[in-house]
């Protein structure tokens, strides 16, 4: 929006937006036509391709308003699309390729996620370069024609003493800077340059960055080693769901009983040989030794056929007695039945039952599942199993900490490629790969003080978002090592007063397109808004505040004016 009826470019805004939504609509039509599932984390793209829709948007309306005014239309086409396209398409590439190695993953909601988002930003790309070029063309010749952004219609270009003062307000414009030939810069940007550049380079600001830093990091990692894993069951449901309602109660009130759970001996085996019975007895006994079961209560058809065998005077080590009865003993206790798998001569499976105790938390229900197992895995005359329909929420807590150590590692990596192409400088690629490291550590942290536990949700949403936090870093430090400035100082404040804006809106866009998650009474988009929010903040944080004083101090400010005219010039973003 500008004051300038000429200048302004609300129509763009709303071309951009349009250009996002029609991304959504292809992607997503697509990919449900040719039966890719549907599942509930990918209702978290819709906002996501949004911020990014919106990004594009401003690096190409920022370098149409760096051309000449004076110029044909399709010539600041050319030097827009010169400027913003090769950027774009690198973001593009990247965010693709970080979304393609998250369909890796070893869940399939990350991989639905990961393929719908991959593929909504391919056509992101594709409609930004085509719809949103096409438009800013047809708004471009409006602007060549002094024509009012409203209605059209031809208006003056300067104030007029013979008109009313309303008509010199709302029907003038079409002013540009006669020095630089382009349009006027807005404050914003002037702000960074004149202002924030410089107080951010004084000794004792930089030494008071530093200190703030080292806080943020010892916070960081405080709240790292705090963090819980694993999600409550109540947050996969709406908040005024009967499910949460009922979860809530069952944790506030019977917290002492946990879930029962199956244990199931598998294949066959021989329950009349005296030696292999006592052997998986004593197996069985061994998961009433945990802290969290029950001894006392526990459900065996074996022992209770046993003791039917005793009072009945059986010998049931003999295999055809110990078959025989087996009829009998299921029509006085039906409810055992159900327990043993007998076909012929052979029962082919079985199982018992332990009640656990003392569940209060997530990270308890996966301490349990782990002790169950290990159990289960000593015994030796048999294989075992433990089973409850609760155990596929506790089953993924265990592989949700490696699986995010992966994807951050891979992504890094990636991103460190993709650094070393885009900086001139290896060193300043290593420092933009430092911060994301940071940034990871930061959220990770501020996820536990935010009260975010580590499940999978929070690492699909952590491991998409963590990759955006390359491009502010690695655009300051390319803009840093490209400046022509011969102190470093003066090219950091070059690199602010280049970047600041279009940082500062990225970022906010981004936070407003996923901000109407925040409402949302499921506990996953709230999650998704959190982590969003801090991605955002603490790396528009590291691309402002953090990089330009490192970056000053670093082996990148060695770098001088050796060949000044041959030195690549910053692009906007």
């Amino acid at each position: 929006m500008r004051s300038d009826h000429v200048r302004n470019k609300m129509w763009v805004a709303v071309f951009g937006v349009l250009s996002s939504g029609l991304a959504v609509v292809s992607s997503f039509g697509l990919l449900l036509y040719i039966g890719v599932p549907f599942v509930i984390t990918v209702a978290n793209s819709p906002f996501l391709i949004l911020g990014i829709g919106l990004n594009n948007m401003f690096i190409m309306v920022s370098d149409w308003q760096h051309s000449h005014v004076t110029d044909s239309v399709p010539k600041r086409m050319a030097h827009t699309y010169k400027e913003a396209a090769m950027s774009i398409t690198i973001t593009a590439l990247t965010d693709v390729l970080k979304f393609f190695i998250g369909v890796m993953s070893d869940f399939p909601s990350v991989q639905s996620f990961c393929l719908y988002t991959a593929t909504s930003i391919l056509f992101c790309y594709i409609y930004t370069m085509t719809f949103l070029g096409a438009f800013m063309a047809l708004n471009g010749r409006r602007e060549a024609s002094n024509r009012h952004w409203l209605t059209c219609m031809k208006i003056p270009m300067e104030k007029s003493i013979e008109q009313t003062h309303m008509y010199n307000i709302c029907c003038v414009g079409g002013s540009y800077d006669k020095l630089t030939g382009a349009e006027k810069k807005q404050p914003a940007s002037n702000f960074f340059k004149d202002y924030y550049g410089p107080c951010l380079m004084k000794p004792g600001v930089k030494g008071v960055v530093i200190i703030i830093y080292l806080a943020y990091l010892a916070t960081s990692v405080f709240g790292c080693f705090h963090i819980q894993q694993g999600t409550e069951l109540y947050d996969l449901a709406a908040d005024n769901s009967h499910v949460t309602r009922f979860n809530i109660k069952d944790r506030q009130y019977f917290y002492n009983y946990g879930p029962v759970v199956m244990v199931i001996v598998k294949g066959e085996m021989a329950y009349w040989d005296k030696a292999k019975r006592s052997q998986l007895q004593a197996c069985i006994e061994g998961f009433k030794e945990p802290q969290f079961v029950d001894r006392d209560i526990y459900t065996s058809w074996l022992d209770s056929y046993l003791s039917y065998g005793q009072e009945k005077l059986l010998n049931l080590d003999d295999k055809d007695v110990f078959l025989s009865y087996l009829p009998q003993f299921f029509d006085l206790h039906p409810f055992f039945k159900q327990d043993v798998n007998l076909t012929g001569d052979a029962i082919h499976a079985s199982r018992f039952f332990i009640q656990t105790v003392n569940i209060t938390k997530a990270s308890e229900e996966i301490k349990m599942l782990k002790g169950l197992k290990a159990i289960a895995g000593s015994c030796q005359v048999a294989s075992l199993l433990v089973y409850n329909h609760e155990f596929i929420y506790y089953d993924q807590y265990d592989v949700v900490v490696k699986s995010t150590i992966k994807n951050v590692v891979v992504i890094t990596a990636v991103m460190l490629v993709v650094s070393l192409l885009l900086i001139p400088n290896p060193f300043c690629s290593l420092l933009v790969t430092c911060s994301i490291g940071s940034v990871t550590v930061g959220v990770n942290g501020f996820m536990a003080l935010w009260d975010i536990s580590l499940d999978s949700i929070s690492m699909i949403i952590f491991t998409v978002c963590i990759g955006f936090t390359v491009d502010f870093s690695a655009h300051v430090s390319y803009a840093f090592v490209s400046s022509e400035k011969p102190h470093p100082n003066d090219k950091a404040v070059d690199a602010l007063s280049s970047l600041g804006y279009p940082i500062i809106q990225a970022a906010l866009s981004t936070v407003l397109g996923v901000s109407v998650l925040s409402m949302s009474e499921f506990y996953t988009f709230r999650a998704f808004f959190k982590i969003f929010f801090l991605v955002m903040f603490i790396g528009m944080l590291h691309g402002l505040v953090f990089m330009p004083v490192f970056l000053t101090a670093s082996a990148c400010s060695s770098d001088k004016d050796k060949n000044p005219e041959g030195v690549l010039k910053s692009s906007k973003l």
